[in-house]
């Protein structure tokens, strides 16, 4: 979810000039919040908040009307309620979103087959070989957004300019159902004025440290030597700002995607003490994200887990497999074995298990033996099993007893991707 709440948009005449420009940013407005709209219409022009239904959730996303009231995403559902009491709490459904997305990129795919996806409902589109089939990139634009509309009742908001960065700050300014577009001799003139904030990659930490140095819109960072920035942000990060403050972006759209990894969380209804509970919870959410690596196509050099405490304070640690696999028992095991280091000072409010480093799947080449081999078939069976009957219809009788008492209300699953 993105920070604006829709004031202060600006979009372009329908007949901007869009000399020089080739790349196009997609993304869709509000998209789970719009498509709780749109399966309740009732909920039109209502403040939504989508995530956890219980206060103890956190906040997957938000309609343009709670955020207007300072609700953001990974914003504890309590919190958010505080800011805004009259929202409607409405639940994740993450195979409506998918479902959406698919048709959303299949929109996109039938204009130009150079299409990036960035996430479950945003993309970049390089159109410069799509023109003389459908137009001018501003022109692409409008039939895009026209026939997003048609195909699934969602409006999106497009940026147009000439590299993927000005793309990006486009679409963004011009939210919600917006289409900004930047002339490749216009571009020094958008960026001047954005705050400095506004560049991709800088985050809070590093925006109060260029603020704190008088640097506040992108012009001043014009005007600022390499030597301040490197100092404020280290030299790589100098560097890019420094780069992208002048529209200077050489990154191509590119169609192939690679997994950087894969994670499965649970926030508990109840804060858990129990480590027999937290050892079953971390087994059942291996076996999502190693049924999840083997559909891919993948398996993990590296397990990570994440553990909240009561006082949200929040631990990770992460291990080195001797071998990478897709087995869940192997990665259940390695999660139990790095939840001893943690020192579990007070009860456990949300448990996730990443696995990471991923690369394709039997790359690492033959062994003599598969001391896995047993769990292997165990893992087909159970993904025979989830494609005939559906996911919750069968799992290890392990997870079953704690689980029970637990009432864990899941959290977004995340695949995180090479941008």
């Amino acid at each position: 979810m993105g920070r604006g709440d829709g004031s202060g948009r600006l979009v372009s005449a329908p007949d901007a000039d869009d000399t020089g420009t080739r790349i196009l940013h997609v993304d869709m407005d509000a998209f789970y919040a719009a498509v709780a709209v749109l399966d309740d219409p009732s909920l039109a022009g209502k403040p939504i908040i989508v995530g956890g239904v219980e206060r103890r959730g956190v906040v997957s996303s938000a309609s343009y009307e709670a955020r207007r009231f300072g609700v953001r995403s990974a914003m504890p559902v309590a919190r958010a309620l505080q800011l805004c009491p009259q929202a409607i709490v409405v639940p994740t459904t993450f195979e409506r979103y998918a479902e959406l997305s698919r048709r959303v990129m299949d929109v996109f795919r039938s204009v130009t087959p150079l299409v990036e996806p960035l996430s479950i409902d945003e993309a970049f589109l390089d159109v410069s070989g799509a023109r003389r089939l459908w137009g001018s990139p501003r022109e692409i634009a409008q039939l895009i957004r026209s026939r997003v509309l048609d195909e699934t009742g969602l409006t999106c908001s497009v940026g147009v300019a000439a590299t993927k960065h000005v793309a990006k700050m486009a679409s963004t300014i011009s939210k919600p159902d917006g289409l900004l577009v930047v002339a490749e001799a216009d571009t020094l003139r958008f960026l001047g004025a954005r705050p400095v904030g506004a560049l991709w990659g800088v985050g809070p930490k590093a925006t109060e440290a260029l603020l704190t140095r008088g640097i506040r819109t992108v012009a001043d960072v014009w005007d600022t030597p390499r030597s301040v920035l490197d100092r404020a942000l280290g030299p790589a990060m100098g560097e890019r700002v420094w780069h992208l403050s002048r529209g200077h972006d050489a990154r191509e759209v590119q169609t192939e995607r690679v997994e950087k990894s894969i994670s499965h969380e649970e926030t508990f209804s109840h804060d858990v003490v129990d480590t027999t509970v937290l050892r079953s919870e971390l087994r059942r959410l291996a076996d999502r994200v190693g049924a999840r690596l083997r559909a891919g196509g993948w398996e993990a050099a590296t397990v990570s887990i994440k553990v909240r405490l009561t006082d949200f304070s929040t631990y990770s640690r992460s291990q080195t497999l001797p071998l990478p696999t897709n087995v869940g028992q192997r990665i259940g095991s390695a999660a139990i074995d790095l939840l001893e280091s943690v020192e579990l000072s007070q009860p456990v409010r949300l448990i996730g298990v990443r696995a990471e480093k991923l690369r394709p799947d039997g790359t690492g080449g033959l062994t003599l033996w598969d001391d896995d081999a047993e769990w292997r078939r165990v893992d087909d069976a159970l993904d025979d099993a989830r494609a005939r009957f559906g996911r919750g219809a069968v799992t290890r009788a392990s997870v079953l007893g704690p689980r029970r008492d637990v009432g864990a209300m899941p959290t977004n699953p995340r695949v995180d991707h090479e941008r």
